[in-house]
């Protein structure tokens, strides 16, 4: 494979989608990834949705964390096992795991001891709520840490319940934490020679994106509370309704405002609306003005008028229209792939571009122990 971590081998051993989508982000830049997967596979290929062809049937959440990668095989729990991981992590550069603290340990597996047996492994260990502390030894599942780690309290509409991200958002930032962290460990390893053990959590991960939210907590005192689809800084900022649809509008500038004031007919100079603070003090007032412009309008006429007049805005797609979307068939954030079971099948695609391109050529998620007759190794 080509690209940025090219020669780079990556011992995975994690299941579900934290470290699963860590180790995909590696492969998306080149990285080889060796999947090892407990005899009965990872817990994942038995979730839905379900892709079924032809009498196959693939889980379409696998499919979402695993491409570009290799599947063995491997019981750890036997003798055998556990000697035919140290001697893949003899060889290996990165190895990854999300298991849950001590565990490792337990297997006679522990990652002090495969570092000292290859010193040059930078290790990454994703848990839920980090290691050590009172709460370390605690399983992370991805809407228990958004409830405790404060994202549901920032979610939904202020009269409603906490409500939980539509993602699994906590397991796909600590993803994203812990491949940055792998990156970083392997450019420090060409100075050392030593590779590093890089941690995080799903707990880290939320906290670590809390943003103007902790800040203002911590800095200025000031607790966050629900604003549903209003952004609790900024106004107007949000969903509008208009004739036959809601759009969403983001005035986030002065002079923003100056000339979306203009499209909806209000005077962007009149005391109560001045100012950013003013409009958000006055945000209901505000909004109900705004509604009453747009209710005479239709979407798409209303999201040309804002286009002329440069103010951001967008409407809401539901997910068959974003993948049907130009736009996003032009990233490439759309793959097409041969999967050894199903086929020609679609994935979604790498975020990242590298010269304008995807990092490497995608390729299938593999087939549980696709790869085992090519021996468990590189």
């Amino acid at each position: 494979m080509t690209g940025p971590l090219s020669g780079v081998r990556v011992v995975d051993l994690s299941r579900a989608l934290a470290g699963p989508y860590a180790t995909m982000m590696l492969a998306d830049a080149g990285a080889d990834v060796l999947k090892v997967e407990p005899p009965a596979g990872d817990d994942s290929r038995g979730w839905l949705p379900f892709v079924d062809r032809d009498g196959q049937r693939e889980s379409a959440y696998f499919l979402a964390a695993n491409r570009g990668k290799r599947s063995v095989r491997l019981d750890l729990k036997t003798e055998d096992g556990a000697r035919r991981l140290r001697e893949l992590c003899a060889d290996a550069d990165v190895l990854v795991e999300n298991y849950r603290p001590g565990l490792m340990d337990r297997l006679g597996l522990g990652l002090e001891t495969l570092r000292a047996a290859n010193p040059r492994l930078v290790t990454l260990s994703i848990t839920g709520f980090g290691s050590g502390g009172p709460d370390g030894h605690r399983a992370g599942f991805d809407q228990i840490v958004q409830a405790e780690a404060g994202l549901m309290s920032l979610t939904g509409a202020p009269e409603g319940e906490p409500t939980r991200v539509g993602l699994p958002i906590a397991d796909l930032l600590a993803g994203m934490f812990g491949a940055f962290g792998v990156t970083a460990a392997l450019k420090e390893r060409e100075a050392t020679g030593l590779g590093r053990a890089v941690e995080t959590s799903l707990l880290a991960a939320v906290v670590g994106v809390h943003a103007f939210h902790g800040s203002g907590w911590l800095a200025a005192g000031v607790p966050p509370v629900r604003t549903g689809n209003r952004h609790p800084s900024i106004a107007p900022y949000g969903v509008f309704p208009c004739a036959d649809a809601s759009i969403v509008v983001a005035v986030g500038s002065e002079s923003l405002w100056r000339r979306f004031a203009v499209v909806v007919g209000l005077d962007p100079d009149r005391p109560d609306i001045a100012r950013n603070d003013d409009r958000v003090r006055n945000v209901h007032a505000l909004e109900a003005e705004i509604g009453e412009a747009l209710s005479g309008w239709k979407a798409d006429d209303m999201l040309a008028e804002l286009e002329t007049a440069g103010v951001p805005a967008g409407r809401i797609r539901t997910l068959p229209e974003v993948y049907a979307w130009e736009q996003v068939r032009h990233l490439g954030l759309v793959h097409e792939v041969v999967h050894p079971t199903l086929g020609p099948v679609s994935v979604p695609g790498s975020a990242l571009r590298i010269d304008g391109a995807p990092a490497v050529s995608p390729v299938a998620p593999p087939a549980l122990g696709q790869h085992e007759s090519e021996g468990a190794g590189w």
